[in-house]
């Protein structure tokens, strides 16, 4: 067997991590689990697995416990993976080859998201490239949230196939979306203003806006049916609570509005869908799809 470690990064995952353990048992040296103060039986379930506890401080989010854990494996090579995802085999077989016989330092691992029991193959979630394998030292995480780790050396793509995909059984119901975004957008709205952004209401319409026509326009979000529709709209809210967050931050700030503005926002708005409508030929150009083409050209 190879010198393969693999980091699992857990709070409360009692039900999930049995199966993510069940799909690495053969191919990894050694299973590190580092826990964010569970209060359910999740280091007691990693222990009889096998695996190597480790505790870390709950946060909220993940990628501050990322180093972490990897400051915790021993192998050659580590391999990341969620508590609510698993490894195929044709995947494992793949990455025991690579740990073996490889000129790339580390790699880019396609992710097959189930959603609401389906698999959403647009809407940007597929391939849903990630930077999950890799020669030890090689990738480290910044401690901001959904942050793009830094790494070294040189990087390749695995071919964005089913068979070498991680599963990912990513939100199961509308509740537990919803306890992450409350989670989640907490922490970006406090990082933005951090940054230097300050509250803009225009941004309340614009903002979501972008992020619905982004997905389920541009990315063809619609081709995943309702699965894909529920999806968005989910993606389009969570924009509008990030933002509205933000304005809670800046406590409230009373903010007079022009209606002629916020209709030039919507119009706006309007456009953008009505431009993506046509160029995916679900309808005719409008008078005000054609300004726009105008405009632009």
């Amino acid at each position: 067997m190879s010198n393969i470690s693999v980091v699992i990064n857990t709070w409360n995952e009692e039900k999930n991590l049995p199966r993510a353990i069940a799909s690495i048992k053969n191919l990894a040296s050694e299973i590190i689990v580092v826990d964010m103060e569970s209060n359910d039986d999740t280091k007691e379930i990693a222990k009889k697995l096998g695996a190597k506890v480790f505790n870390h401080k709950y946060i909220g989010y993940v990628e501050p416990a990322r180093n972490f854990a990897l400051s915790k494996a021993t192998g050659d090579w580590i391999l990341i993976l969620d508590a609510d995802e698993e490894i195929p085999d044709r995947l494992a077989k793949k990455l025991q080859s690579i740990s073996q016989d490889s000129e790339a330092d580390f790699y880019r691992l396609p992710r097959k998201n189930i959603i609401f029991g389906q698999w959403i193959r647009h809407a940007r979630w597929w391939p849903d490239y990630n930077i999950r394998f890799f020669k030890k030292d090689q990738v480290l995480w910044s401690e901001l949230i959904h942050s793009v780790p830094e790494t070294h050396g040189i990087g390749q793509d695995l071919p964005d196939e089913e068979p070498l995909a991680i599963v990912h059984h990513n939100y199961q119901s509308i509740s537990q979306y919803l306890a992450r975004l409350d989670r989640y957008t907490t922490v970006q709205a406090k990082l933005k203003i951090e940054d230097g952004y300050k509250f803009n209401w225009r941004d309340l319409i614009a903002k979501p806006s972008g992020e619905f026509v982004s997905r389920f326009l541009a990315g063809e979000g619609y081709k995943d049916g309702v699965h894909g529709l529920a999806v968005c709209l989910l993606q389009s809210f969570s924009e509008l609570v990030l933002y509205l967050k933000i304005w809670e931050l800046a406590k409230f700030e009373v903010i007079n509005l022009n209606p002629h503005e916020v209709n030039n926002e919507i119009a706006a708005a309007e456009g953008e869908i009505d431009h993506w409508l046509v160029a995916k030929r679900m309808r005719r150009p409008t008078i005000l799809t054609k300004v726009l083409r105008r405009l632009t050209k």
